[in-house]
């Protein structure tokens, strides 16, 4: 009967009502929302097996930088609290071994290996306390990191909101929304807090082929939000520019390098080329954990491979590629600095050069 209940509570909520990713620690499991299913069908499901998150997040049933993030830090609490073990040593092996496992899920995205590493400096840092009151604390730094991602999301809202005015055109690419992150999004979050405000955007989401997000997701958000937004196709945008009906750009990203190269879904470049042609300013929308001072450029991001049947078959009845053609599907493309107007960050707005003004933000953040 309870389930029947909560079925019926879900199946009455609009899209934006969901939590994006949550931990249900009774159940020992981390909740969210299946978006392979979207738009078509709302479904929460809950993991509780390594192998459960892991194909999670490389199916892309929850993805974003940072919602990623935030599930693989509950995961990895839930993992942990499955060890049945007082003996530090033989826990944190499994940790490490739980760990490992997951960041391998998917390479570009910087966040998932930046929250594990918060979630295994807890262990390295509390290694003489109880295992018991470790994964308490592995608790509650994994509630932390989700809590600091809507703070980050509204700010970089605020700042983004101080680059256009009422009644401005705004092109997005993919989804940055908030069903990337746990409230707000990032690249959204303007145009969200522009909606709180009365700033009657209108906003333009590429389709952002091979697998839609930006027509399953964003166009599905705003609209369920009241934004007034249209889809268009990914080839699309040179015309809208080209109308004059685009006064900014604004993007999410999976990592930045410390020149201000940013890697984003692909098809990214091409929308900051196309902005640059027709003087369209061009903003990224990065929190600070997407920045990888580590990676001097562009070229020292590792770019994911998808399957080809992404491109090939997976929105057809039938395969619309001839057989046996090859594929070449990149997750994500790097945008070069030199194209990208600004970098709306927590802290502030990065301008080029970029390896000042990044280590700038840096410098407010404390780090």
């Amino acid at each position: 009967m309870e389930n029947t209940l909560e079925k019926e509570r879900e199946n009455s909520m609009g899209i934006m009502e969901y939590e994006t990713v949550a931990l249900d620690d009774e159940a020992g499991a981390v909740v969210i929302i299946d978006q392979t299913l979207l738009p078509g069908r709302t479904e929460l499901i809950r993991l509780k097996t390594a192998q459960e998150i892991w194909d999670a997040i490389y199916l892309l049933k929850v993805r974003g930088a940072p919602a990623i993030g935030v599930a693989a830090a509950f995961g990895i609490y839930v993992l942990a609290k499955q060890a049945d073990t007082e003996d530090y040593d033989t826990f944190y092996n499994e940790f490490t071994k739980q760990k490992d496992y997951l960041n391998s899920a998917r390479p570009t995205a910087v966040n998932l290996s930046w929250a594990l590493n918060r979630m295994d400096d807890v262990c390295r840092n509390n290694r003489d306390m109880p295992v018991s009151e470790l994964k308490r604390r592995l608790k509650e730094e994994a509630a932390a990191i989700k809590e600091e991602d809507i703070w980050v999301c509204r700010k970089i809202g605020e700042y983004g909101l101080g680059l256009v005015k009422p009644g401005d055109g705004i092109l997005t690419h993919c989804n940055a929304g908030q069903l990337a992150t746990c409230k707000y999004g990032t690249a959204t979050a303007p145009i969200y807090l522009g909606q709180e405000r009365g700033y009657g955007f209108r906003v333009f989401a590429d389709e952002t082929r091979p697998l839609l997000q930006g027509a399953r997701l964003t166009a599905y958000e705003l609209l369920s939000s009241g934004v007034d937004v249209t889809l268009i196709c990914d080839n699309m945008s040179a015309a809208v520019m080209k109308n004059g009906w685009i006064q900014a750009v604004f993007v999410g990203c999976d990592r930045v390098a410390a020149n201000g190269d940013t890697a984003n879904k692909i098809g990214t470049s091409v929308v900051a080329a196309v902005a640059k042609q027709y003087h369209v300013p061009f903003y990224v929308c990065a929190p600070t954990s997407t920045i990888d001072r580590s990676a001097k450029t562009g070229d020292d991001i590792c770019i994911e491979q998808r399957p080809a049947e992404e491109v090939t078959k997976m929105w057809y009845r039938e395969p619309m590629a001839p057989e046996g053609v090859k594929v070449y599907n990149p997750a994500f493309d790097v945008t070069d600095h030199e194209l990208i107007t600004a970098i709306v960050t927590e802290y502030g707005v990065a301008r080029a050069p970029y390896e000042e003004s990044l280590a700038e933000i840096f410098g407010r953040k404390g780090k």
